[in-house]
């Protein structure tokens, strides 16, 4: 089967469109739309279901899709492997992180990666470490800075990170040294993704503890606002945090909770060569860089 009808194809249910997924690949609409009727021919059924709404994968794709996303990445490895042998570099990598104190550091670290590999595209990916673990496994990233989960990637550990409590200044709670864990149970708590399975949830469930929520929020900024109007309390990892944290006290927890923070690429049997070059220049650069938000001597 030919790889670039099934990265066609993946764009195509990926956003909806045939005519979004022409212009982002490339192709003219009538060049995407008979992509899509040969593979349709050649698997005898429909794949796609066309209304006004755009286009959706029918059963039966779905039933195929694991299939059309492994022979697709594998012809992008292909082409980057026989690419490389012949003294050419191509390819994308997709890196996630889950913490914005990052982006700084992995803007400077894309920009010395494109002036040694200038052929090979990056592209930054933000969500939660949970959605950024999803994404590794699904084959839509390659390198994610996230707290550890579980899965089939290679992991380098990064650093501890401990859990904390954001209070607001001015309150009973901002007068102590520790917050303890327990007082989330009677505290008004205001939720960061709540209902997602981030490292506060996963705190709170193995310690067998139900925060009182009274608030939530899909932001962390906007968490930290609402914590500084006084509206409560919240936990998040000591990562999360900027200048706009000066608005709150932040605590440690009683007893102490952290999490590990570390990369995870895709496994040494599956990973590209353009994502193994990044993945190995990022070592390098958190081995001798200082100022990189993870050195290690």
């Amino acid at each position: 089967m030919d790889t670039e009808k099934c990265r066609g194809i993946l764009r195509v249910i990926e956003v909806g469109s045939l005519s979004a997924a022409a212009e982002q690949l490339g192709y003219t609409p009538s060049g995407m739309s008979r992509m899509v009727d040969s593979l349709e021919k050649e698997a005898g059924f429909p794949l796609l279901t066309r209304s006004r709404g755009g286009v959706t994968p029918t059963e039966d794709c779905l039933r195929l899709l694991p299939l059309l996303q492994e022979l697709a990445r594998n012809g992008e490895r292909y082409d980057q492997l026989t690419a490389e042998i012949r003294g050419l570099e191509t390819g994308s990598v997709t890196v996630g992180t889950a913490y914005p104190i990052c982006y700084r550091w992995l803007a400077g670290l894309v920009a010395a990666f494109e002036q040694r590999h200038p052929h090979i595209e990056i592209q930054i990916l933000e969500g939660t470490s949970t959605r950024l673990a999803a994404a590794l496994k699904e084959h839509r990233a390659d390198f994610c800075i996230i707290s550890r989960r579980e899965g089939d990637f290679q992991w380098l550990s990064l650093r501890s990170d401990p859990m904390v409590a954001w209070v607001p200044l001015g309150s009973v709670w901002a007068e102590m040294d520790v917050f303890p864990v327990a007082a989330f149970v009677s505290a008004p708590y205001i939720a960061t993704y709540p209902g997602e399975d981030i490292d506060a949830t996963r705190m709170f469930t193995r310690l067998g503890l139900t925060p009182h929520q009274c608030f939530s929020s899909t932001d962390s900024y906007a968490t930290c606002s609402m914590v500084g109007a006084g509206l409560g309390v919240s936990a998040n990892n000591a990562l999360v945090r900027g200048a706009w944290t000066s608005q709150i006290r932040i605590l440690p927890l009683d007893p102490p909770q952290a999490v590990e923070i570390g990369i995870a690429v895709s496994p040494e049997s599956e990973i590209s060569p353009a994502s193994k070059k990044f993945y190995e220049f990022a070592k390098k650069e958190l081995c001798g860089n200082e100022e990189a938000p993870f050195h290690q001597s």
